[in-house]
């Protein structure tokens, strides 16, 4: 199945070009293995093609022109897929119109100077939550969250995964009882998840309309 992530890369202009990785998101391992002298994530600590490849996209390379810098049979494999999905993008079209929220399981932004941030995806969907929820939309339907990090591992991932499952799963049952309806199932999700994740981490919500909505995360 692997542990799916989208990996966005700063051009110079301030938008973005959006990459696969298959294996990127187990333990949000990506956020150290990112780095200037291997941008991709690979093992190689020499990648010369690789760093003139990310150099070429960040001047506005199109993802079409980039086959070439990828023909070489001993070029070293990368845990980011070196040729990117779309190029030229904001970070408010990716987490709307891209980033699956059930499927990707992080989301990781890399800015010029190669600071990583990770993201852990949380999807709203509730449709294996409820009884009366059919499907619910993978792509745009969802939060972001970071985490802490203590010694080069991310601090209480899983603890918040397993909360969120939680909530989910008394959301769902609020909606079969017809507490809740649709809409007032996804404001509370989002209320409850803000108090859960707290004021050390950061909460992304794409509302469709503006850009992100940023949890309140300032609690008394």
């Amino acid at each position: 199945m692997g542990h799916r992530a989208l990996v966005a890369y700063e051009r110079t202009d301030g938008q973005y070009t959006l990459h696969y990785s298959h294996w990127g998101a187990a333990n949000l391992k990506l956020k150290h293995r990112i780095s200037a002298e291997s941008p991709f994530g690979g093992d190689d600590t020499d990648s010369k093609w690789a760093k003139q490849l990310l150099a070429e996209l960040a001047d506005g390379l199109e993802a079409d022109a980039v086959d070439g810098y990828l023909a070489e049979e001993d070029r070293p494999s990368t845990v980011v897929e070196p040729k990117p999905r779309a190029t030229g993008l904001t970070l408010d079209e990716i987490v709307a119109d891209h980033l699956d929220y059930l499927h990707h399981e992080a989301f990781f932004v890399v800015s010029t100077t190669f600071e990583v941030t990770a993201y852990r995806t949380l999807w709203f969907g509730l449709q294996y939550d409820s009884e009366t929820v059919e499907q619910g939309e993978t792509v745009g339907n969802g939060a972001l969250a970071t985490v802490r990090w203590y010694d080069g591992e991310p601090v209480g991932d899983g603890h918040l995964q397993g909360q969120f499952a939680a909530l989910k799963d008394v959301v769902g049952d609020m909606l079969d009882k017809g507490v809740f309806t649709s809409s007032t199932a996804r404001q509370y999700l989002k209320r409850k998840l803000a108090e859960r994740v707290g004021d050390q981490q950061e909460l992304l919500i794409p509302t469709g309309e503006s850009p992100f909505e940023k949890a309140s995360l300032n609690h008394s």
